[in-house]
């Protein structure tokens, strides 16, 4: 056609078709959609029976349009407070079906995380976590990298990183308040006895012989997911499931990934060369009931190298300068020694102090130089979803942390020592441990 034939009406047509071709929503596309600030976002929960139901309360200023829970009585409180969300019990129907979702909530057990998060991205959804991100370190690794190949916001759910106390204790390192760091001893005091959790009833250290009927509403196949298929047995659901090696990542992945967060973001610690641990307690099915794990961490710029020891079920030694009387944190918490003193704080990074008190007093505080979160944890991915922008605790940042505790983990298992070759992902000094860096997964299932 010459410019000669092209009428007015065919122009217009035309120039209609091209932009009714532009507009076309990027979540059919594959991509993720762009949200405009003003918007309300489109949220869907998976795994809401638990921590799950506490994070959609925190995202409800957003639209929560789809739930989905292989346990639908378990679940049945968080279903009934959004009646006007659509109902699924497998998440892949949920992402083949639902195509207005705009970002979703992993917050099922730590063996399904990584399977569900990819392939939420993968459909060009934003993803929010719970921790520990994944269940093996292959998962973390493959996760952080799919997160910044599908441009996708992403956050996992260690909502201390986004409050006050890690901000306070980034700033007095980075300072240098404390002086040269090259020691930090952290722990949980919390043990899993009898197995499970914070007084929870699971009595098993071992798997249970006896085979009771599975509840009627849970379907068990989709709860074991990529795991080694077991029959049910509630020493695992509800809530026990965290003291199973093939479910959970224990203490390391509950209160570690929190405890470990502060610490690592204000050393910039990246990963470690090695890890030591001895544990008591352990076997081939559960985490063990207490263990000390020490990680090296090699010197980053003019930052001296670091040694990390973690105690699980039991406590550190007490600091010559936590003064007479004064207790440590309730239920964990860390030490950062420095050359000129020392920071305590709590879980989360809660309530930093240095020690003793005196100093405390003395000290000059740094001006607050780190922008503050305005809301919570989930906000704060809201807020990354809609303005492109990361969010604190992102895939690039919370990946790599996971890998630090889960190698923890792997060191637990053997009782020894690993060397760490973070650059190709592997041990170099045991077979026994290597295997555990990428578990197999049950027939049908992928990552």
């Amino acid at each position: 056609m010459t410019h000669g034939n092209l009428t007015r009406r065919m122009f217009l047509g035309a120039t209609a078709a091209a932009a009714a071709f532009t507009v076309v929503p990027r979540a059919v596309l594959g991509g993720p959609r762009n949200i405009p600030p003003s918007e309300k976002m489109n949220v869907a929960g998976i795994g809401v029976g638990g921590m799950g139901a506490s994070n959609l309360r925190n995202l409800e200023a957003e639209n929560i349009v789809a739930l989905c829970d292989v346990d639908p009585d378990y679940a049945a409180k968080t279903f009934k407070r959004y009646p006007d969300a659509k109902l699924y019990k497998d998440y892949r129907e949920l992402l083949d079906k639902q195509k207005d979702i705009d970002g979703v909530l992993v917050a099922t057990p730590d063996h399904t995380h990584a399977v569900i998060s990819m392939a939420a991205m993968k459909a060009g959804k934003h993803v929010y976590c719970q921790k520990p991100l994944t269940h093996d370190i292959y998962e973390s690794r493959m996760l952080a990298q799919a997160a910044k190949e599908n441009k996708v916001a992403t956050q996992m759910g260690i909502q201390g990183h986004s409050g006050e106390g890690a901000r306070l204790v980034n700033e007095w390192v980075t300072a240098g308040l404390i002086g040269e760091v090259r020691e930090v001893d952290a722990w949980c005091s919390l043990s899993y006895y009898p197995w499970g959790h914070a007084g929870w009833s699971s009595k098993y250290s071992a798997r249970p012989a006896d085979k009771p009927p599975v509840p009627p509403t849970l379907d068990w196949e989709l709860w074991i997911g990529p795991a080694p298929m077991r029959p049910y047995h509630p020493a695992y659901h509800p809530a026990v499931w965290r003291c199973w090696w093939d479910f959970g990542c224990g203490m390391m992945g509950d209160r570690g990934a929190h405890t470990f967060d502060p610490i690592v973001w204000a050393l910039k610690l990246g990963a470690p060369t090695s890890v030591e641990a001895t544990s008591c307690g352990n076997t081939p099915e559960v985490h063990p009931l207490s263990a000390i794990v020490t990680f090296r961490f090699p010197a980053r710029g003019n930052l001296p190298p670091v040694k990390l020891t973690w105690y699980e079920g039991t406590r550190p030694p007490r600091p010559d300068d936590l003064e007479e009387g004064r207790k440590m944190p309730d239920e964990g918490g860390a030490f950062i020694k420095g050359s000129k003193g020392t920071i305590m704080f709590g879980v989360y990074g809660n309530s930093p102090r240095i020690i003793p008190e005196s100093k405390m007093k003395e000290v000059k505080l740094p001006e607050k130089t780190l922008p503050r979160v305005n809301g919570s944890h989930e906000q704060d991915w809201v807020r990354a979803c809609k303005s492109g922008q990361p969010a604190g605790a992102d895939f690039a940042y919370s990946g790599p942390l996971t890998e630090t505790c889960l190698l923890g983990n792997t060191a637990k298992r053997i009782d020894g020592r690993i060397e760490w070759d973070a650059a190709n992902l592997r041990i170099t000094n045991s077979p026994e441990a290597t295997r555990l860096v990428r578990t197999e997964y049950r027939k049908g299932w992928s990552l």
